[in-house]
């Protein structure tokens, strides 16, 4: 049995990896088209309409391989982990049918039309359908973080002959963690989008295109970063006070606190050692971790020892949150360092164009960071308190859950390596589609509206 929780949850943490990639992408990016398409509708300036065409395939890539990810990483409910469908069905069984019958109809209802509808359907339905497609990429957001907040801080149920059953929807989509995670979850999505259009376009910018539609798209992804980085930094600070009340055996792990105590330090970097269950090589900032999680230099932390058997797996949490934090530190520096340069030359040195072409998929690296935290920190549990992870494997052979891993890391990778490799080959090919398109672009502004665009 420990052989097939291992393995399946491994399996399942690849999945989940490859998978939340593309949402975290198509989440925010869907509402930079928005902005794109009612740029350009309000000023008719065709440089406005080069920008969507070239960001909603790089959208229409991301959300099909989210898609097909999805759905492959649903079937492990069933196959890897049947304990958890029969424990508490009965409140993750409507959530995730939620999730379909609202927030991915609405997108598979008006995808085609955004894909495909340019010029096709007046220009006023183009633009509702792309909007409405951004309001449903968030509407999923919505009702899986409503899940998994709520397999965090589960609330609004009761348990009866060991099955979960609810008693107050509106608890159990509210959560107590519930509006922290979301928040965190969307602004996180509208980083990675952030930074994967500024790092694209300072892609093209290094390569030679010296045309409008690359400069406008770095300049609105770098001046969203400026302001969304430290309104993400001011939400994680809430998460955290909301996870030290309902989860403070996480919060001990993320800051590598065995023993209870006043005036915790920041540690900035140690080795946390489970045997010993104490840290080498510490280095921090004194009483600063009881400054930042209550606000008081004095403030007391519940430490590890406190939680024996109840606590996650230390180091990855430990780490994982140093990731998280140290890439938000770097999005923060260089978006607004990039910015000021904006703003005072309208260009960026070829020094900060590398440093932001570098920077391109740095959101994915900070999201999954902070996903790994957020997942491995509800260690032992699959629902806190109610669900351990052990009780809810399957009891196959371990010969084939092995199997399948292999299968989903080796056929992941290949598509993760084609998916970055055609996002270059789209940036690289961009400056002879646009020189194609512009002259067209150009006659559609000239030329009289189309009946229905008034």
């Amino acid at each position: 049995m420990d052989d097939v929780l291992i393995l399946s949850r491994l399996q399942f943490a690849a999945n989940i990896s490859f998978h939340i990639l593309f949402p975290t992408i198509t989440i925010a990016l869907c509402w930079f088209l928005a902005y794109f398409k009612i740029r350009f509708d309000l000023s008719r300036d065709p440089v406005w309409m080069r920008i969507y065409r070239f960001w909603v395939k790089v959208f229409a890539l991301s959300f099909a391989l989210g898609v097909v990810s999805g759905i492959t990483m649903s079937f492990q409910f069933g196959t890897n982990w049947p304990g958890y469908m029969e424990k508490v069905g009965n409140i993750a069984g409507p959530l995730l049918g939620y999730e379909v019958l609202t927030a991915f109809f609405l997108e598979a209802t008006f995808l085609g039309i955004m894909l495909f509808g340019q010029g096709r359907v007046p220009n006023w339905v183009h633009t509702l359908a792309t909007l409405i497609v951004a309001l449903g990429t968030s509407l999923s957001a919505f009702w899986i973080l409503a899940l998994n907040s709520w397999m965090q801080t589960p609330a609004g149920f009761e348990m009866r002959d060991g099955i979960a059953h609810v008693t107050d929807w509106w608890a159990v989509i509210f959560n107590p963690s519930f509006p922290y995670r979301l928040a965190h979850m969307l602004l996180a999505s509208m980083l990675t989008a952030c930074f994967l259009v500024a790092g694209l376009s300072a892609y093209r910018l290094l390569r030679g295109d010296t045309k409008k539609a690359p400069r406008i798209a770095l300049k609105t992804a770098l001046f969203a970063a400026a302001l969304v980085t430290p309104l993400q930094i001011f939400v994680g600070d809430l998460h955290g006070l909301n996870t030290l009340k309902h989860q403070p055996q996480k919060v001990a792990a993320m800051e590598g606190v065995w023993e209870t105590e006043r005036g915790a330090p920041l540690l900035l970097f140690a080795i946390p050692d489970e045997t010993s269950r104490s840290n080498h090589f510490e280095i921090g900032i004194p009483k600063g971790a009881s400054l930042i999680l209550t606000h008081d230099a004095d403030g007391e932390i519940q430490g590890l020892n406190d939680f024996i058997g109840e606590h996650p797996p230390v180091k990855p949490v430990f780490y994982g949150f140093r990731l998280m934090v140290g890439i938000g530190m770097l999005m923060l520096a260089l978006a607004w360092l990039g910015s000021w340069q904006l703003w005072r030359h309208n260009t960026l040195s070829p020094l900060l164009l590398k440093a932001t072409f570098a920077m391109t998929f740095s959101g994915w690296v900070a999201t999954l960071a902070g996903w790994y935290v957020t997942e491995i920190g509800r260690q032992p549990y699959l629902v806190s308190g109610v669900l351990r992870t052990a009780d809810a494997v399957t009891d196959v052979a371990p010969g084939n859950v092995l199997l399948t891993f292999c299968l989903y890391v080796s056929l992941y990778t290949v598509l993760l390596v084609v998916y970055i490799r055609t996002l270059l080959r789209l940036a690289r090919k961009a400056t002879e589609v646009e020189e194609i398109n512009q002259k067209t672009d150009e006659s559609t502004t000239n030329a009289p509206m189309a009946q229905g665009e008034s």
